[in-house]
């Protein structure tokens, strides 16, 4: 059934971030496509990417580019390196070739980490000491940077920075979120440091306002830099929707062109992130035991939480009332009421992760009238289908293809 079109919306209007216009409001989510083999992303991301950008998103963001070797997550993410170039230049030709704009997120995952013990014996974080994460991977330590590691991450992120930008991304997303190497400097949960990048909320984020200046110094005057942070942990010890307001109002001192307005913790509140929690019948066995082995922990100890659309809009109302600078935000849109009330608060961008997964096409739908409501049920099963041959799907779709997905970029 044909019901008004929404193309008189604000969400429809271009967006300046910095040097770069969107031709909208809306950005494709990072969200981890599973289409990368060896560090090289695959032909299935390429056409991930571009059917996204055909779909009408105003940009879309390609998940964790590590910024160097140790700081992947897992083994096969992307790490930002010369010889990546090639591949990661057409998954930003196939998207530029529909007029949206392409962002590369770029990252370090300190102590969360499965990577071979025998590579990262006791990987990098805010302090150090016993490191829960690596319990099944072996990693059962930690070490806390010391000032020389921090100068060398830091050069390692501007690194990643430009090499970005050689590939002809138009943007860059620091990931200061969900308890990555950033996020264990910001969160209490991790910094315990008692020197100038402990303590108080601004001395945790001395590290990563430093990473952002210097990203800024390096590549701001060609590329948008943006900042995905939590500005809720969703966990007692952790940050609250009070220190989140605070955080963007240091990102936004420091220069940052948007915040990307994400919630909760890898290990401690993944339901926070999502907004609900993963119900037995749809969860999906990975093929990686230790990841198996890590939800199943997880989903014994978390408390049952049912999805909500809009859902960190409470908090995220907090940081919209402490600064100016552009927000995007994320968690729970899948209806074009929610748009609208997002754009009616003053919120600058939509990002949309499982929405897009379900429907990549869903900004024309919108935009032609032919939708106001996604299809997209919260069922969460995207996220383990990251782990599958065929890359990040949606369980009511086709599943990726596993052959382009074993096939680099530019093969």
């Amino acid at each position: 059934m044909h019901v008004p079109a929404a193309a008189d919306s604000t969400a429809f209007q271009p967006l300046t971030l910095g040097p770069l216009t969107l031709r909208n409001r809306f950005i494709k989510a990072a969200t981890n496509e599973g289409a990368s083999r060896g560090g090289l992303p695959t032909k299935q991301m390429v056409r991930l990417h571009e059917s996204l950008a055909a779909g009408g998103v105003g940009m879309t963001t390609v998940a964790y580019c590590s910024v160097s070797a140790d700081g992947r997550t897992l083994p096969d993410q992307i790490v930002l390196a010369p010889d990546t170039l090639v591949h990661l230049r057409r998954v930003v030709e196939a998207v530029q070739r529909h007029g949206a704009a392409a962002s590369a997120q770029i990252t370090h995952g300190g102590c969360f980490t499965f990577l071979p013990p025998q590579q990262t014996a006791r990987p990098l974080s805010a302090s150090g000491g016993f490191n829960k994460v690596g319990v099944m991977s072996g990693m059962w330590r930690k070490q806390a940077m010391s000032e020389a590691d921090l100068q060398q991450v830091a050069s390692e992120f501007v690194r990643g920075a430009r090499l970005a930008r050689e590939a002809g991304f138009n943007a860059v997303e620091l990931h200061m979120g969900h308890g990555y190497l950033l996020s264990q400097f910001i969160s209490p949960l991790y910094n315990k440091r008692h020197d100038q990048y402990g303590g108080s909320l601004e001395n945790r984020l001395r590290f990563p306002r430093l990473v952002l200046r210097q990203v800024l110094d390096a590549v701001g005057k060609d590329l948008a830099v943006l900042c995905k942070y939590s500005i809720t942990e969703g966990v007692r010890g952790g940050n609250n929707g009070e220190d989140g307001a605070a955080i963007a109002r240091m990102l936004e001192a420091e220069g940052a062109h948007m915040l990307v307005l994400s919630a909760g913790m890898n290990v401690e509140s993944t339901s926070t992130t999502f907004g609900s929690t993963f119900p037995k019948e749809n969860r999906v066995k990975t093929g990686n035991a230790l990841v198996n082995a890590a939800m199943f922990l997880k989903n014994l100890s978390e408390p049952t939480i049912a999805f909500r659309e809009l859902y960190l809009l409470e908090q995220a109302r907090l940081v919209r009332a402490a600064v100016k600078l552009p927000l995007a935000y994320i968690g729970g849109v899948k209806s074009l009421d929610g748009i609208e009330q997002l754009m009616h608060e003053g919120f600058d961008a939509v990002a949309l992760g499982r929405v897009l997964l379900a429907e990549p096409d869903y900004v024309n739908k919108l935009h032609s009238g032919t939708s106001r409501d996604s299809i997209c049920t919260a069922c969460n099963r995207c996220v383990a289908m990251m782990y599958t041959p065929g890359g990040t799907s949606c369980v009511l779709g086709a599943p990726g293809d596993a052959l382009l997905n074993s096939q680099a970029a530019a093969s």
